[in-house]
């Protein structure tokens, strides 16, 4: 444990944490602060000036990171025969339908995401009591409810990644892993940055981006200056 906190405070140390960083600058700053021997997630969280209990101020979306989630993402297709093939040469890691809804009834969540077919959303559907509370439940808005499967998965593998605001008004969503070069987590954070201006809804009224911060699983938050970020 002093071992631990002995580093902790090492890499603290390098990091003046009541500053505003430029993105790049704070994607460095967390690099730097963080002393994980695995290769920790990096986070972004953004406050919005919403109210998520009202419904023309949800904020939901899609962003496709343009250096990907660097996590290998365990894709489920729950798809008919005739589609399964397509869902197998695009990249799902697992594909069928009534033997992995039984799986599911019984307890098996082991995926990332799953992505099925308008056709057999009525099958599917029956599993939401499971999947809605662990945020894997297919979603047309999130295109994982879809007719073209193998695109689907691929823009999934490829880095594609949906978010929603919570009932704090805070959207949370990785952007990287810390062995990515500080560049490439600025730039997956700033598409998830333009993705919510664009999404902002007309009646939310005031500051709509109040704060940004990035952080890896083991850090303390670094705040991003918004003016330099949005």
């Amino acid at each position: 444990m002093a071992k631990n906190s002995k580093k902790r405070k090492e890499a603290l140390s390098k990091a003046d944490l009541s500053k505003e960083y430029a993105l790049t600058d704070a994607a460095g700053v967390v690099k730097d602060i963080t002393y994980t021997k695995f290769d920790a997630s990096v986070d972004i969280d953004v406050r919005l000036g919403v109210d998520p209990r009202k419904a023309d101020q949800m904020v939901r979306g899609i962003v496709t990171l343009p250096h990907g989630t660097g996590k290998d993402i365990k894709v489920l297709a729950l798809v008919t025969p005739d589609k399964e093939q397509e869902a197998r040469d695009a990249g799902a890691d697992y594909v069928g339908l009534d033997d992995y809804i039984q799986k599911i009834e019984k307890g098996w969540t082991d995926v990332d995401v799953i992505i099925t077919m308008p056709a057999v959303m009525a099958k599917v559907g029956r599993l939401g009591r499971i999947l809605g509370p662990r945020n894997l439940m297919p979603n047309p808005k999130s295109g994982t409810v879809t007719q073209d499967v193998a695109k689907a998965v691929k823009e999934v593998k490829a880095g594609k990644i949906d978010f929603k605001v919570d009932k704090f008004g805070i959207i949370h969503t990785s952007v990287g892993k810390v062995s990515f070069s500080a560049e490439q987590l600025a730039a997956n954070a700033a598409e998830v940055i333009h993705t919510l201006n664009r999404l902002k809804p007309a009646s939310a009224k005031g500051t709509y981006i109040r704060s940004i911060t990035l952080s890896s699983t083991m850090s303390p938050a670094v705040t991003v200056d918004k003016n330099l970020a949005i």
